[in-house]
């Protein structure tokens, strides 16, 4: 289109400015003459010019003509506005990456119906305190830099404006920029949708609406501040809306839907005020705050259906959040708070229809509930552990799998609340909780009411229980103290009944029954057809009777405890066992059981105790329920690897199958992966058996040991090895003194004994032994004691009578030499 000619018309005043009317051929040349009050009237055509306009004229195209005039110059800003301008029905567009293609500097201008199509810095920037634009039905499209950006000090309004395009930040502010933005859509930005950054930064949105963006929605940093109302934000490609470092954001009345991750994230004493939003449909959290400091107050909000894994509203490292009558529903979890100084205050507000766990309270946060309601989960609320703790009050609790469970020593208050026809217990006691629960009530539970177990110090007063089908309180020997506590159920097996291993609860005699209003029997239980033995749900068949003949777990940890040294070891083998015994507790209860991957890597020098550590951990499954038979099948690489194509993967599979319903215990694991392998067929054993372990991952532990160099490496040459081991346990070496009391040990066993002054030349011994690469630990003792019992023979044998003492004790001279230090060259 042809560059066309620019009418001026003289806007009044004195009769010497008439001479500035008239055509002018170009838009310089007619800003040139023009001052206040002039109306520029441009024809159709493509003005390549860099326009600057100084004077409060009227800019305009023909009306109803927008895109006939374009002002597209080869670089540079196409349009700088610095006066109170009225500009209207342009196309604008830019070619220069370093400049915007719309600049207003100052005044108060007006720019309405322009449409803003660059490959610039920016599509409009408004840069400077005294640059105040009203900004009307404006679309930019800028698909290299920033949409709309209001810099060092800038404001404005800019009311039903779009950006169709950005490939930077849909909205940028900074700089102490302070824009208003009204009935506006920005989309298809590649940067964030808004972004408001730096000290003395503020936006307000009305009505807007931000999607279909590449980055996230909304993003508020660097003690910036921002109010958005009646605003959405949807479709996302990362969060929704996002605070960091002393931002301070309101949402008002907002609709944050269809986000893949967190529809909310806030970290850094960043503060979030929402009133009358609403969160739904987000792949990660509603809600996500993180450290001291940060902080989020709702009020009439609702967060539900979401379409992942994750908690709706996750509280962690010090933050805080206060919810009053808000919903949240349709989720995995509801609450999950989390970390000393962590809390949620929930105030007339209804969880409901929670897939998991409503209120999860753990690692010392604080989850403080007054008058809500919790429905439709599978648990109503779970602390979890010590320093957990805070206070549900008159809160009333629905249609759950157990209303509320207390662990590991957390200590939680409540009172006056109420749990109605729970599937399993109504409040749930153990591995060292605590608790106290003033005036509760459990009603219509198919389990027990309260089930109080691990001899918990749980304490009761004034609480109540009707029409439990197992009865109104299960308490263990030594368990809580029970104070002015009734049941509807007549006769004494409302009472505290005892638990296998336990016997009738201490606290019985404060529990009284609803008929008979009098003191339960003692030491009365519920009969074997009252109450059937439990069975966890994924007991195998047949596997009762050989569980039952196994040793029961206590015994194989007690002999776990008796191996010599190993401590850290033994510690990592209880906090497993641990897991497994809680999460076939909760199966007992009718709760889902977190999965536990029970795989191992045992790393560390021969004769650590692995192969006997690992024969103890199948025996400890095994009398758990969790292994069939939790026999040991030992193998190496001479047991797996073939000749030939083929002959590995068959060989793998066959050791496989005898280990079911066991451990498969893999010696020196790291020699099927050796570090010239080229061709070698070890590398199809590991992968055979990666995919044995994924397809039958509850039949058969496999433990792989070996050198820690070595055992490191080996877990990187498959990218599936790693993901199936669950934890790797270090055995470290023998000192002297455990290696004497390994010595002592096999004394006992054989009977013999240590004569005067053995010990100490034992120590000794072990203290000089060379410690080098054929030193075999506990291997290394049991054959100095064996040498010794040889050295003895050949002395005691010479005697014609000996006594018992001459044929029990071993004396220093019975020890062998030390082995020679290699030569040095």
């Amino acid at each position: 289109m042809a560059q066309g000619t620019v009418q001026v018309t003289h806007g009044g005043g004195a009769s010497r400015w008439r001479r500035r009317s008239g055509e002018y051929p170009t838009l310089t040349a007619a800003l040139a003459v023009a001052g206040d009050g002039d109306v520029l009237s441009i024809a159709p055509g493509t003005y390549r010019e860099n326009l600057v306009v100084l004077h409060a004229v009227t800019l305009r195209g023909p009306e109803g003509g927008l895109g006939s005039v374009r002002i597209a110059p080869p670089d540079g800003v196409a349009l700088t506005v610095r006066a109170s301008a009225v500009i209207q029905d342009l196309h604008l567009e830019g070619q220069d990456r370093a400049a915007p293609a719309l600049l207003v500097e100052d005044g108060a201008p007006e720019l309405t119906d322009l449409r803003v199509s660059t490959r610039s810095a920016a599509g409009i920037e408004v840069r400077g305190g005294g640059a105040r634009p009203l900004v009307r039905r404006c679309t930019v499209e800028n698909p290299t830099g920033v949409g709309i950006a209001v810099l060092d000090g800038g404001g404005g309004v800019f009311e039903e404006c779009e950006v169709v395009a950005a490939g930077q930040n849909g909205v940028s502010v900074r700089g102490g920029g302070r824009p208003r933005l009204e009935r506006c859509r920005i989309h298809h930005a590649t940067g964030a949708g808004i972004a408001v950054t730096g000290e003395g930064s503020g936006l307000e949105a009305l009505g807007c609406e931000v999607y279909e963006i590449k980055g996230t929605g909304v993003q508020i940093a660097a003690r910036a501040t921002a109010r958005l109302t009646d605003c959405a934000v949807h479709r996302t490609s990362t969060d929704g809306v996002t605070l960091d470092t002393d931002a301070v954001l309101t949402l008002a009345g907002c609709d944050i839907h269809d986000i893949p991750e967190n529809a909310v994230d806030l970290r850094s004493r960043s503060v979030l005020t929402l009133s009358r939003t609403t969160v739904r449909r987000f792949g990660r959290n509603g809600l996500s705050v993180w450290d001291p400091g940060t902080r989020v107050d709702a009020e009439s909000c609702e967060i539900h259906d979401s379409t992942g894994d994750y908690p709706a509203v996750w509280i962690s490292d010090g933050a805080s959040v206060s919810l009053d009558a808000c919903r949240v529903h349709d989720v995995p979890d509801a609450l999950f708070v989390l970390d000393r100084g962590s809390r949620v205050d929930v105030v007339d507000s209804d969880l409901s229809q929670v897939r998991n766990t409503a209120v999860s309270v753990s690692d010392g946060a604080t989850a403080q509930l007054d008058d809500c309601r919790i429905r439709e989960a599978a648990t109503g609320a779970w602390f979890r552990d010590h320093g957990s703790g805070g206070t549900l009050a008159n809160c009333t609790i629905d249609a759950v799998q157990t209303g509320v469970i207390v662990t590991k020593g957390a200590d939680p208050s409540l009172e006056r609340c109420t749990v109605s026809s729970p599937a399993e217990a109504g409040f749930y006691v153990s591995a060292g909780g605590r608790g106290t629960f003033t005036a509760c009530r459990v009603t219509g539970s198919s389990g027990f009411g309260f089930h109080v177990i691990d001899g918990c110090r749980t304490t009761l007063k004034g609480c109540h229980t009707e029409r439990c089908a197992r009865g109104g309180y299960e308490f263990a020997e030594d368990g809580p103290e029970a104070e002015d506590c009734t049941s509807d159920e007549p006769g004494p097996r409302l009472a505290a009944q005892s638990v296998p291993g336990g016997g009738a609860a201490g606290a019985r005699t404060g529990i009284r029954t609803g008929v008979a209003g009098g003191v339960a029997a003692a030491g009365q239980a519920p009969s074997a057809a009252e109450v059937p033995p439990p069975r966890p749900a994924d007991l195998p068949d047949g596997a009762e009777s050989a569980r039952a003949a196994a040793r029961g777990s206590g015994e194989v940890l007690g002999q776990l405890d008796g191996l010599v040294g190993l401590d850290s070891v033994k510690r990592e083998v209880r906090a497993l066992t641990d897991m497994i015994e809680v999460g076939r507790r909760r199966q007992l209860a009718g709760l889902k059981a977190a999965s536990v991957r029970r795989h191992l890597v045992f790393t560390g020098s021969p004769g650590t105790g692995k192969t006997t550590v690992a024969r103890l951990y199948g025996e400890i499954l095994a009398s758990l329920g969790v292994l069939e038979r939790g026999h040991l099948v030992e193998v190496s690489r001479v047991d797996l690897v073939g000749e030939h194509i083929g002959s590995t993967a068959i060989r793998t599979q066959e050791a496989f199958d005898r280990a079911r319903g066991g451990v498969l215990f893999i010696d020196e694991a790291y020699a099927l992966a050796p570090e010239d392998s080229g061709r070698d067929f070890g590398r199809e054993a590991i992968d055979t058996l990666v995919k044995l372990m994924e397809d039958h991952r509850d039949a058969v532990v496999v433990i792989v040991a070996g050198y820690t160099a070595e055992m490191d490496r080996f877990l990187t040459v498959n990218p599936g090895v790693a993901s199936r081991f669950s934890r790797t346990i270090t055995f470290g070496d023998y000192g002297p003194q455990e290696l004497l009391r390994i010595v002592e040990q096999q004394a006992e066993e054989h009977e013999y004994r240590l004569g005067e002054g053995t010990s100490g030349a034992l120590l000794t011994y072990f203290t000089e032994l060379p410690k080098g690469a054929a030193f075999g630990n506990g291997r290394t003792a049991r054959q100095t004691f064996e040498s010794m019992v040889e050295r003895h023979a050949g002395r005691v044998a010479q005697l014609a009578e000996p006594s018992t003492d001459d044929l029990t004790l071993l004396f220093p001279a019975d020890l062998p030499a030390l082995p020679a230090l290699p030569a040095s060259h």
